[in-house]
């Protein structure tokens, strides 16, 4: 590591201790040449998630925004709020271990649509209708249908 005051390429360390949230190293060094001591952090190099999105544009996946669609589908439900971070961390786990650079949004949407049918059939109505676009009470009727044909299959 680099001395930042010296520019010396050999350093030692003095004192490693983890970060309060566990996901970073703080390391004390000493430059070698100098003798004066600086910190360093070291932590996991994340991945950017790229999601594409059904007009074929791509933007950064924004957990926040996951959030907050969940958060609108289970509006007035009883649906804590462990339960909804809980599905996100979920979700945003599986998508970061697929070790992928891009996803489709309609690959998370299914993964939401999925998690609500086994939480709260309300909520997951709700989530489907604005996700698929029903444009009219057929399309709205049809889905409670296949969430029914899919209840009693089980």
């Amino acid at each position: 590591m680099k001395c930042p005051y010296c520019e010396n390429e050999d350093s030692k360390v003095i004192d490693s201790r983890h970060t309060e949230d566990g996901k970073a190293i703080r390391r004390r060094r000493e430059c070698e040449a100098c003798g004066r001591r600086f910190t360093t952090y070291e932590k996991v190099e994340e991945m950017i998630l790229m999601v594409v999105k059904k007009d074929g544009s791509r933007q950064a996946f924004d957990r926040n925004k996951l959030m907050n669609g969940i958060i609108r589908a289970c509006e007035k439900r009883p649906v804590s709020v462990d339960e909804i971070e809980r599905i996100v961390n979920d979700i945003e786990r599986g998508l970061n271990n697929m070790m992928e650079k891009e996803v489709q949004s309609s690959f998370i949407g299914e993964l939401v649509m999925e998690r609500l049918r086994d939480l709260d059939e309300v909520a997951y109505v709700r989530f489907a209708s604005v996700y698929r676009q029903f444009t009219d009470i057929n399309t709205f009727v049809q889905e409670v249908e296949r969430l029914l044909t899919s209840k009693r299959e089980q």
